[in-house]
């Protein structure tokens, strides 16, 4: 019965009781973990371990050496600072279904806060009260959110400044430098110029890579899964395109940019022609080396994949089909560039 009104209290009372805290650092000295004081106290996993986290602090043995343990008066000591700082007007409280979309959106589809807002607001979604992105971000700090933490968001920007001023000309190069490139290019005043570099997983760059093709207008990503890092399967990627798209190749894709790995360095081969040997089928220009700025889009959606694939993983435990999903999670990511409509939104 003891259990069942904890289960019932738990419910009705979102938040942890000193009591339960009490409850939480016994059982931890009992040495039963997370999952189990959850399921006692009829709490998620993630609260109590939000909790233990929160109230864990550092003590001194008689040895001189230090341990650390939960302490529940510590605990309640920030929960209660924490509402101190929420004030008596904390509108989110009783808007238990916007909690829920952003909690779901930032933690099952990788949402950003901004674009959480952002997308409310184009959609013209309906909630009970609305609140902005810097709004949501203290939210966040402070701890209002059960299940979000700055754990769950991306990395933020660095709003350092980088001089651009300083680029390493060209060796040998022989295809056509950025130097070369038309101004339209630059300003993104045209559909169909792209950016093309490889996303490698494992850090010794063996195995399976990501070949990346990230349009410079519209954001519009292409991602395939290639055996390895070299020319031959670079260029069947973009065969296999020119195949796709028969006449409209030309229209879709006038343009590619990239770096000057050892994949891209044939650009003979990536520019002719499958369909007719004498003509060629696309303009491949190569940034400055050591210059990823110059591919901007690139590396920028660059850091979207690594949401799904963080660096050192190995790619070959991917699918073809958990590929096309992250392809699909970008074209349909809320950008405010565009007022927080995606690249599927800038094509429809």
């Amino acid at each position: 019965m003891s259990q069942y009104n904890n289960t019932l209290e738990a419910r009705k009372n979102k938040h942890l009781s000193l009591r339960e805290r009490y409850r939480i650092e016994d059982l931890l000295r009992e040495g039963i973990g997370p999952l189990e004081i959850a399921n006692r106290l009829g709490r998620n996993k993630r609260t109590i371990e939000r909790e233990i986290s929160k109230g864990t602090i550092k003590l001194q043995n008689s040895d001189l050496t230090y341990r650390k343990e939960y302490c529940a008066d510590v605990g309640q000591r920030i929960y209660d600072k924490n509402g101190q700082n929420k004030g008596p007007g904390l509108k989110i409280g009783n808007d238990h279904k916007l909690v829920e979309h952003i909690e779901r959106k930032i933690i099952k589809d990788k949402y950003s806060p901004d674009a959480v807002i952002g997308e409310i607001k184009a959609k013209e979604l309906k909630f009970k009260t609305s609140i902005c992105t810097k709004t949501l971000y203290n939210y966040i700090d402070q701890g209002i959110f059960l299940n979000i933490t700055n754990k769950d968001l991306p990395v933020k920007k660095d709003k350092k400044k980088r001089s651009y001023s300083k680029v390493r000309t060209h060796r040998k190069l022989k295809g056509t430098s950025i130097e070369d490139r038309p101004p339209e290019i630059e300003t993104r005043e045209e559909y169909g110029h792209w950016e093309m570099d490889c996303v490698v997983g494992k850090r010794d760059g063996g195995g399976p890579v990501l070949l990346v093709l990230s349009e410079r207008q519209r954001r519009e990503e292409i991602i395939f899964k290639i055996p390895q890092k070299t020319q031959e399967f670079v260029k069947e990627k973009l065969d296999y395109l020119e195949l796709l798209h028969g006449d409209g190749f030309k229209k879709k894709f006038k343009s590619i940019t990239v770096d000057n790995g050892s994949e891209f360095l044939d650009y003979e081969s990536l520019e002719k022609s499958l369909l007719n040997q004498e003509n060629k089928r696309v303009t491949v220009y190569y940034a400055h080396p050591y210059s990823s700025w110059e591919r901007g889009t690139n590396e920028n959606i660059n850091k979207l994949i690594r949401r799904f694939i963080p660096k050192g993983s190995n790619i070959d435990d991917y699918t073809e089909e958990d590929i096309k999903r992250i392809e699909h999670w970008i074209n349909s990511y809320p950008r405010r560039i565009f007022g927080y409509r995606s690249a599927n939104d800038m094509a429809a």
